[in-house]
């Protein structure tokens, strides 16, 4: 029988939890603290990982970007529980790569749900051929945007990136990430910038999508080109803009390749291995 990893350190919670998983078909095994839950994780490669997030030892949120950003537990599905405030609990344990985020106290139909989800996630992992997957949404602030930014960069050693290839992402993601909350969404903190994270055998994925209005890639007078990257400088001044507008150029000088959807609002990043990486 495949095992599930409860991570929680109130004994009663934990064998209420363990009770669920069980009738979920999987065995489980306690850990009770953050560096217990990260050893025995990478060690016995457990099939799920339920995560509380208050824990004596380590914050559960920094467990849970651990777990991400080591290759053994990069597509390890966790489930996140927790009696702390929901709303700003559940944006942060997305943006630390989390599956689901349920609320203390659970309610035993929402765990098997969630637990037959991520369980789930896996197999749709490999029929796709990702090797592992974060997606997180973040408020329209650049504080939020650096936030999700650093998680990312800690997934980046558990591929055959090079340090300057990772660089490069980096840079690249917080370019258009910024453009998001500027163009996108005005600097509206109600909306929301999702960013989707895949890691191929080949290389890496980044998608950045806004929920603003879009618009056209070809048609951007106010924004720098590669064929005359200052022509732009004279329109932003007679529009009042700030300085600035070299987003999409330096992005695509960093990445692979970079695309739009139809609509504007979303962009793709790609940065592939080095041959001999791969």
């Amino acid at each position: 029988m495949e095992r599930a990893l409860v991570v929680e350190d109130d004994k009663d919670h934990a064998e209420l939890t363990a009770r669920l998983v069980r009738s979920s078909g999987l065995e489980p095994v306690v850990a009770a603290t953050g560096a217990e839950a990260l050893r025995r994780a990478a060690a016995e490669a457990p099939a799920l990982i339920i995560l509380d997030l208050m824990l004596p030892d380590l914050d559960g949120f920094d467990v849970c970007r651990a777990l991400r950003a080591d290759p053994r537990t990069l597509a390890t599905p966790i489930v996140m529980l927790t009696g702390l405030d929901a709303d700003e609990s559940r944006r942060r344990g997305f943006r630390v790569g989390a599956n689901a985020y349920l609320t203390k106290p659970v309610q035993a139909q929402a765990l098997r749900e969630a637990i037959a989800s991520a369980r789930a996630w896996p197999d749709e992992l490999r029929r796709a051929g990702v090797r592992g997957e974060v997606q997180v949404e973040l408020l329209s602030a650049t504080t939020f945007l650096q936030e999700v930014n650093d998680f990312l960069a800690t997934l980046y050693p558990a591929t055959p990136l090079t340090a300057e290839q990772a660089t490069q992402l980096r840079q690249a993601v917080m370019e258009i990430g910024q453009n998001a909350i500027e163009w996108g969404h005005r600097h509206d903190l109600a909306l929301l910038v999702r960013v989707h994270c895949r890691i191929f055998d080949d290389r890496v994925e980044i998608v950045v999508r806004d929920q603003g209005p879009g618009f056209d890639p070809g048609h951007l007078p106010h924004a720098a080109s590669p064929d005359d990257p200052l022509a732009h400088l004279e329109e932003r001044e007679r529009r009042g803009l700030r300085e600035g507008g070299f987003g999409l150029v330096i992005s695509r000088g960093m990445v692979d390749e970079l695309r739009h959807n139809a609509a504007g609002n979303e962009v793709t990043l790609v940065k592939r291995f080095p041959a001999q990486g791969r």
